[in-house]
């Protein structure tokens, strides 16, 4: 049984290290490695964590560590990418819709955001989509808005950094980037707003992006029902 007093010698740990960035389900952060090993001191886990880091930025390897969500997580090489896509492509994996992925585009620039200001730039009721990104744990509620009717307020979540691959959200791209996303307006008008928000798969993928299994890149998967977006006005529903 190990030992959770005792520190591994030096070679020794960073194998562990490299293992505990490589089979963590999050990120893994300091903190974490600091639980682990409290005799190791965060200067010594550190410093194997940026060895580890520069370990695989050699061009010959198949994996990169890269800081996410404020810890480390280990995934493949963007240019190597088409592979492993390929190997998963006939899994049936679930995937946003491309109404969710715009909202959430929305959110992710405007937050703080209520459902109504949502509607007013997609100009449809996002209520539907909205339950599904908080059953999803991309959006949370970040409280009320002190106006009349009291509109619950939404924003990005922890999970939201992983899943897209940022670090904070001063990560999030320029509008441009979003490419065809961008081209419907709504998510260029989400971003052209100021953010509110204080600045706070193991492919890499640029944000808001999600290959379909065709590889026909319109952002769609055989749709769940929770991600279908009703078409219905609005009823002054704040939620």
């Amino acid at each position: 049984m190990r030992d959770a007093t005792a520190t591994p010698a030096e070679g020794r740990l960073k194998a562990i290290v490299e293992a505990l960035v490589f089979a963590a389900e999050e990120p893994l952060t300091l903190d974490d490695l600091v639980d682990l090993f409290p005799a190791a001191g965060k200067e010594t886990l550190q410093s194997v964590l940026d060895s580890l880091v520069r370990n695989c930025e050699a061009e010959d390897r198949g994996l990169m560590v890269q800081q996410v969500a404020g810890g480390y997580r280990m995934s493949t090489r963007p240019e190597i990418g088409d592979w492993v896509r390929a190997l998963f492509r006939s899994r049936n994996r679930r995937r946003l819709s491309s109404q969710a992925l715009e909202t959430l585009a929305i959110i992710a620039y405007r937050q703080p955001i209520t459902t109504p200001e949502i509607q007013a730039i997609r100009g449809i009721d996002p209520t539907s989509v909205l339950e599904a990104l908080l059953e999803k744990q991309l959006v949370r509620v970040l409280g009320r808005k002190k106006v009349v009717g009291k509109p619950i307020l939404y924003g990005t979540t922890h999970q939201f950094l992983s899943h897209f691959g940022l670090n904070t959200l001063e990560d999030l791209p320029d509008v441009a980037d979003f490419g065809a996303l961008a081209s419907g307006g709504a998510v260029a008008a989400a971003a052209a707003g100021p953010m509110e928000a204080s600045a706070s798969e193991r492919t890499v993928q640029g944000p808001f992006e999600e290959e379909d299994e065709d590889g026909s890149g319109n952002g769609e998967e055989a749709r769940d029902d929770d991600d279908d977006e009703s078409e219905r006005q609005d009823d002054g529903d704040d939620s």
